[in-house]
């Protein structure tokens, strides 16, 4: 059993347990002393992104890692994508970032990426587990000159922000568009604006006034019902809603309608498709994408496989497969011919770039893929529950796949990220999938 680490680092609310400082600590201790038994060099990357509890849990770290004798290379707010690119950029040992992604300002959270810039494998995390509760590095102290020490990396954002144009074709400018840009008061509030404005396009920025508290509130890729409203009344060409450390991206069209990641990925697949740079013709997507995804995948003559629930799944199947693009329906997109990780400003370059070159509007692009009408409820739980265990409720799920047939599906997972279980309903009846899932949730909350 795990102890510290989810699906996606370690979560939790700031200042208890497990996201203390002294845990925090003791992460930083365990990585250093990994990377001092396997790598020749000794640096560290730390990024965060905009909270007030960064700033305990950045000096904590740093802490941990200069006990073992390693040095840490600050970098400051800077989006996960980012942090994994001046991870590998500076050819550093590891990379850490102190960020609770799309999660309210209390939370945060600790990710660390390898020296290649890619998530830490579960043997990796579980051995940091192993290394905090087991003592092991308890006597392990290094003093004097072998302590390690911190600096700060001052030019992260630009090294990051060239990075990014460089991945937007050179023959292309944006000097015809008007973005509506919601960086949600997080960590691509100093990249994204940039970034779009130095390529040409005019640029309507939102959410780039972080205090610590208004992250993700009521804005960016959670809520892009404020993004889709200004581009309405603005008559901007697109809107993009960066979430809190800019790994996900959702956009609206030029009428301000939602476009998902699933439409997202459909329309950059048959690009690279086009282009004969969709390896093996396959799109990585998980079990939340929408089944219309997969029809127009075949429609194309491309396919598509699912993995479960989370960007690392994604990436570690493209890596194990050589595939060369996934993502997930909640905006990660994943172009590992360009990057490591999820990037949400990335992504958006990609898709601006594939309007640039098809001259069409995002809306008659977005038309490439219908979606199957498709509810997704949550179910609060006071602890984490395994809902196979509850009575009747297996039996209960494979009377409604038997019922929906090959048109319907139904997911029920637990969050890899909080006390909540997921109940994903799919099928060609709006209202008979609302029955559905609103049944499966009311035998979840019954026990």
């Amino acid at each position: 059993m795990r102890k510290l680490f989810g699906t996606d680092g370690i979560r939790g609310v700031a200042n208890i347990y497990p996201m203390t400082v002294e845990i925090a600590m003791q992460v930083g201790r365990a990585i250093a002393f990994i990377v001092k038994k396997r790598a020749k060099g000794h640096r560290i990357v730390i990024g965060k992104d905009t909270r007030q509890s960064c700033y305990m849990l950045e000096n904590a770290l740093a802490a941990g890692i200069c006990s073992m004798g390693v040095d840490v290379l600050l970098v400051g707010p800077l989006p996960t994508p980012g942090i994994a690119f001046i991870t590998t950029s500076m050819r550093a040992d590891a990379g850490v970032v102190i960020s609770a992604s799309h999660n309210p300002f209390q939370d945060n959270g600790i990710k660390i990426f390898s020296s290649d810039g890619f998530k830490l494998p579960d043997e990796v995390e579980a051995e940091i587990e192993d290394l905090i509760f087991s003592q092991k590095m308890a006597a392990l102290r290094p003093v004097a000159d072998e302590v390690g020490k911190a600096m700060r990396i001052d030019d992260a954002r630009g090294r990051y922000i060239v990075f990014l144009k460089n991945t937007f074709p050179k023959k292309y400018t944006l000097d015809d568009f008007h973005i509506v840009l919601d960086c949600a008061h997080g960590a691509t509030y100093g990249v994204a604006p940039f970034v779009f404005e130095e390529l040409g396009a005019k640029v309507t920025p939102l959410g780039i006034n972080p205090d610590g508290k208004n992250i993700n509130d009521n804005c960016g890729a959670l809520f892009p019902e404020l993004m889709a409203e200004k581009v309405k009344n603005s008559g901007a060409d697109i809107g993009l809603a960066l979430d809190g450390d800019g790994d996900r991206l959702i956009v609206c069209d030029e009428r301000g309608e939602i476009v998902d990641g699933d439409h997202i990925m459909a329309i950059c697949a048959r690009e690279l498709l086009k282009q004969r740079k969709l390896k093996k013709k396959t799109l990585v997507a998980t079990v939340m994408s929408n089944m219309g995804l997969e029809v127009a995948m075949e429609k194309m003559g491309g396919r598509m496989v699912r993995t479960a629930v989370g960007d690392r799944y994604v990436v570690e199947c493209m890596r194990k497969k050589k595939y060369s693009f996934g993502g997930e329906q909640s905006g990660h997109l994943v172009f590992l011919d360009h990057i490591t990780t999820g990037d949400g400003i990335l992504a958006g370059l990609q898709l601006l770039a594939i309007m640039k070159k098809r001259k069409k509007p995002l809306s008659e692009l977005a038309a490439i893929m219908h979606s199957f009408p498709q509810v997704l409820k949550n179910v609060r739980t006071s602890t984490k529950i395994d809902v196979n265990t509850l009575p009747n409720f297996t039996e209960t799920v494979e009377a409604f796949e038997k019922k929906l047939g090959k048109d319907g599906r139904i997911l029920v997972r637990a969050s890899g990220t909080e006390s909540v279980i997921r109940v994903m309903v799919e099928g060609k009846d709006l209202e008979e999938i609302n029955v559905i899932a609103d049944e499966l949730c009311g035998l979840i909350r019954e026990n």
